[in-house]
């Protein structure tokens, strides 16, 4: 494998200065055709690469080649798959290394889809065009959704097949991130590591993206209370605008607090707290509404980690551990209801919004109402009159009572609508247009996905080319499944 021009590469590999166990060496397979068929240009320039040369770059971004500096690795971690433990790891994944941006941040860039590694587990490492574009589209959306994620920065196809229940146009992912430091990561050197491992990897997660806490008086208590601030902060987030997450396993939780991993995710149309979308979330594990509870559980299986860092006597690091863990719910709630106040254009608190936001959402799952576009037309304060919610008298009481609670606060109409659509997202990445996206991209034709990706970059803008992609599918979406693409 040649190393040719540097196209902006400034690469370093602070993650192979752990020990040996967390990471295995390994090159990227070579495929035969490499075509790039989506460059992000914008992120490109952001994190120091040179547009113009990294659009020929397609032997790269295929893994036939690496660029200047790399050390290709796939990461070892473990995780909680649906309740399940095992050991995991980058079954199809490489990391090339950790780009130096022109800011002087540090971000993984990986390849998904680029062949087998030590941890494949009988898969064949490869990716599938239509879901390397899926993670492509949402993984931007959220970025422009303002919700912590990594990004993409390339798509490949291969000019090779991938066998799944047929054959399928291959494709291979760039993906850039913080870091892939999962909860996952830490219950692998809990489990298979020693206690100088587990710690080399607290102080190197700590380094990277909690310096500020290197000096507390018990700086991996303090580990623990960042990584909870962040989920916390996250989950409230993607709950504010009904993304579904759909395989929320330990492997997929990151310290650094963005959203990984986009295989089985969806946006819901209709409220409703049950909604899945997952073919593989049989028992509703992921569903919209458990998602909170869900990202505790997760933490909690990051703080039993941590617990020999904490404190040499278990049952002092147990109790320490619970303390931060019961603060968790507190976090996430006043991150939800802040949200929701600003979603309704309410700048104070006051004790009686917790009820007006309750009453609201009741309503609006009782009459199968349209998550994203509810608060679309309170923000714009027109009502579509074939909408059911609307023309029920509990509404309109409903409505009465948040008029006079904005009177309250004696802000403008003007004030009050800019704040709600500073909130409430114009569109969302529709399942029915995002699956029509993907059929017509697999097929050659990116006009509709390269449409959707420009709508994205800021879907709190109300603009009138905006309005097509606020209309709702033509048939309810409740059985549309989502497939992880494996």
């Amino acid at each position: 494998m040649t190393v040719q021009q540097n196209e902006g590469w400034k690469l370093d590999n602070s993650y192979q200065r752990l020990p040996g166990i967390f990471y295995a060496r390994v090159q990227p397979t070579s495929v035969k055709a490499p075509e790039i068929v989506k460059l992000n240009k914008s992120l490109a320039k952001e994190i120091g690469l040179d547009s113009e040369e990294i659009k020929n770059a397609a032997d790269l971004f295929g893994g036939n080649r690496v660029p200047a500096g790399s050390i290709p690795i796939a990461q070892a971690y473990a995780g909680h798959q649906f309740a399940n433990f095992t050991m995991l790891g980058d079954g199809r994944a490489v990391l090339l290394g950790e780009q130096i941006t022109p800011e002087g941040d540090r971000v993984d860039i990986q390849l998904k889809g680029s062949g087998k590694t030590p941890y494949s587990r009988g898969g064949d490492g490869r990716a599938v065009l239509a879901p390397m574009l899926r993670e492509y589209l949402i993984s931007e959306a959220m970025h422009g959704l303002k919700i912590p994620t990594n990004r993409s920065l390339a798509v490949v196809t291969t000019g090779e097949n991938v066998q799944r229940e047929i054959e399928f146009p291959g494709a291979v992912l760039t993906r850039v991130a913080d870091s892939h430091l999962r909860v996952g990561t830490f219950q692998y050197a809990r489990n298979w590591g020693s206690e100088e491992d587990l710690q080399a990897l607290a102080d190197y997660a700590i380094d990277r993206h909690y310096p500020e806490i290197k000096e507390a008086d018990n700086r991996y208590l303090a580990l623990l209370e960042e990584v909870v601030k962040k989920q916390a902060a996250l989950v409230a987030k993607w709950q504010l605008v009904g993304f579904i997450h759909g395989v929320m396993n330990t492997d997929n939780v990151t310290i650094s607090g963005q959203t990984i991993d986009y295989g089985p995710c969806a946006f819901m149309d209709q409220y409703d707290r049950s909604t899945v979308f997952s073919s593989i979330d049989v028992q509703g594990r992921y569903a919209y509404g458990n998602q909170p509870d869900i990202t505790g559980w997760n933490l909690a299986r990051f703080a039993e980690s941590l617990l020999i860092l904490i404190d040499k006597d278990e049952e002092a690091a147990l109790e320490m551990a619970k303390d931060v863990m019961h603060s968790y719910i507190d976090i996430y709630e006043e991150h939800w209801l802040s949200g929701m106040r600003q979603k309704l254009g309410l700048s104070e608190s006051q004790a009686t919004d917790k009820d007006l936001i309750a009453r609201l959402l009741d309503l609006m799952e009782q009459h199968q109402a349209d998550y994203t576009n509810t608060f679309r037309s309170l923000t714009l304060d027109t009502y579509d009159e074939r909408e059911k919610l609307f023309q029920s008298n509990a509404f309109k009481q409903w409505y009465q009572q948040w008029q006079e609670r904005l009177e309250a606060e004696q802000a403008t109409k003007d004030k009050v609508q800019q704040l709600m659509k500073a909130n409430n997202p114009s569109i969302i990445p529709r399942n029915y247009l995002v699956e029509n996206a993907l059929d017509s991209a697999a097929n050659g034709d990116f006009q509709l996905f390269d449409e959707l990706l420009q709508v994205f970059v800021d879907p709190y803008a109300y603009s009138k080319e905006q309005e097509p992609y606020a209309e709702l599918p033509p048939e309810p979406d409740q059985p549309f499944q989502t497939f992880c693409g494996t």
